[in-house]
């Protein structure tokens, strides 16, 4: 056996007497450290920073006060209008379709153009509602074609006859609605309607008639009376009054002593056929004289052959 001696002092092997003490400084989160060890290394000159940076830094600046500046005094479109168009997008080509009754010298003005206008900051949407504004317009389209170029494609509405409403004449649609006051003779060949409520009452109306193509050809003017029922003024003067209700079976009388009597094409002045059980017909002043001169004549006749007897 061997005995080691040393001076050694022995281990305990019990608890240690103590704790260590702990750090009392302030530790800065992660994403602080970063940027104090970046102001650190600014204030040291470890950080090379370019010439001109400060001026570019303030034109940045004015740069941003500027925008903001033009943003609250409502300039922010003009200066996009300007910028985008010195870049190379101002607006030269306008490509037009489905325009009939609608002029392009309209669209053209509709849309504001002046030869300065940014293609990149027209808004489509605004033009569209201009377009719609149109008398003609029943709707619009407008699509954008890089780099200078923009596309208009228009429905318009379609004229259906001619309304007198009072000392105007307006064009009007199927459904009623006023398309715009007549200005030429080209839509001559519309039926004409005249009077009160005529505009929408005009197409179911022109239904009932189309059973009468030949009386519907000699019609110069439907006219509403009252809004309530209709006259026909033909070509050639004569008046047909109808009725309110029961038009089909007024036109089948009509067509009777037409077919029979060649009625229209006599010297009367009108027929009334409001009465279901009666038929009026109203001669013209000149057939109303000779009719009359006519019964003189007769009755003179009649009165020299009973005083020989």
């Amino acid at each position: 056996m061997f005995a080691l001696n040393g001076n050694k002092a022995p281990v305990s092997r019990g608890r240690p007497s103590q704790y260590p003490v702990a750090d009392d400084r302030m530790v800065l989160p992660r994403p602080m450290r970063r940027v104090v060890r970046f102001c650190v290394s600014l204030a040291t000159g470890r950080i090379h920073i370019p010439r001109h940076t400060g001026t570019a830094g303030v034109f940045v600046l004015f740069g941003a006060v500027g925008l903001y500046g033009m943003s609250l005094g409502g300039h922010a479109d003009d200066f996009a209008q300007v910028t985008t168009a010195a870049a190379g997008f101002a607006i030269e080509k306008v490509m037009i379709s489905g325009n009939v009754q609608t002029s392009e010298i309209d669209i053209l003005q509709m849309l504001g153009l002046d030869g300065a206008t940014s293609l990149v900051a027209l808004d489509i949407e605004a033009a569209r509602r201009k377009l719609a504004d149109l008398p003609w317009v029943e709707n619009a389209q407008v699509r954008k074609v890089y780099p200078k170029t923009i596309e208009v494609t228009l429905k318009e509405r379609e004229a259906f006859g001619i309304w007198q409403h009072g000392t105007e004449l307006s064009l009007i649609e199927k459904n009623g609605s006023v398309i715009a006051p007549l200005r030429d003779n080209k839509f001559a060949s519309l039926p004409l309607f005249v009077g009160r409520d005529a505009d929408s009452a005009a197409a179911d109306f022109l239904d009932e008639m189309s059973s009468w193509p030949e009386l519907k050809a000699r019609v110069r003017a439907f006219v509403r009376v009252a809004g309530r029922r209709w006259d026909l003024h033909l070509d050639n003067g004569v008046v047909i009054k109808l009725p309110e209700s029961d038009i089909q079976q007024a036109l089948v009388l009509l067509h009777r002593y037409e077919q029979s009597e060649g009625l229209l094409n006599r010297d009367i002045a009108a027929v009334d056929l409001r009465l279901h059980d009666r038929t009026t017909i109203r001669l013209t002043a000149d057939a109303a004289q000779r009719r009359a001169s006519a019964v003189e004549a007769r009755a003179k006749a009649l009165k020299k052959a009973g005083g020989q007897t």
